[in-house]
């Protein structure tokens, strides 16, 4: 199956996961591209919230996606594809930041820290837009960063990838009110971060750049000039 067509196949909305499964149980494996063409934000986003750490990202959600695979016999249609493969991606994830803790531990001989360091799919047209809009991304993503890594991860599958609260439960494996609270608290932590980011930056807003002082003092001056004669 060409790309072309995979990614034509991921945007029709008549072919549904189940079917896809179906087909790829069949024998169809060359479909399975489609389920990870329309699955890959929602994976990433919950492998991201986890390890934070963009250079194991990609890893992991391959290795997300062949378990996936190996087990797709065990898919029986009970919860949607997306909450199951998220809940795959998830555990894989926390199996890596288990293994990670385990190795720095064995490094150094202290607990390891088991974090890393610290988009945009749609930016308005114009420059200066573009580059607001991208400065905020990176500050909601250092603040959704900070998170305890229960509160981000429900903030991630809730606010920015935009599951429901059943089916970011059934992915987690808590209750739904598990869920709630872990939102409402993820939000009042934002709310405080973005705050404190907006008083830090506030000595910095408005600039009046050069160009601009340029011009309105060339247009004063030009004025002044008109008048005189």
């Amino acid at each position: 199956m060409e790309r072309i067509a995979a990614t034509e196949l991921a945007l029709d909305p008549r072919l549904l996961d189940e079917e896809v499964v179906r087909r790829v149980r069949a024998g169809e494996t060359a479909l399975y591209e489609v389920l990870m063409r329309r699955h890959n934000r929602a994976v990433y986003r919950a492998v991201r919230a986890i390890l934070r750490d963009e250079a194991e990202v990609e890893d992991v959600m391959q290795q997300a996606y062949l378990r996936a695979y190996s087990r797709l016999d065990q898919f029986r249609g009970e919860a949607r594809f997306s909450t199951w493969m998220i809940s795959i991606a998830l555990n894989e994830a926390r199996g890596r930041l288990r293994r990670r803790a385990t190795e720095a531990t064995l490094d150094d001989g202290t607990e390891g820290d088991a974090t890393a360091p610290g988009f945009s799919e749609t930016l308005p047209s114009d420059p200066e837009q573009q580059a607001s809009a991208l400065e905020l991304a990176s500050i909601t993503e250092r603040a959704v960063d900070r998170l305890p890594s229960d509160l981000r991860t429900v903030f991630m599958l809730r606010t920015i990838e935009g599951l429901d609260t059943a089916d970011a439960a059934e992915a987690l494996g808590v209750s739904e009110d598990v869920v709630k609270t872990r939102l409402h608290r993820a939000r009042a932590h934002l709310r405080a971060a973005l705050a404190d980011a907006v008083e830090q930056s506030a000595p910095v807003a408005f600039p009046f750049p050069a160009r601009r002082c340029n011009r309105v003092v060339a247009a004063v001056l030009a004025a002044i000039e008109a008048t005189r004669h």
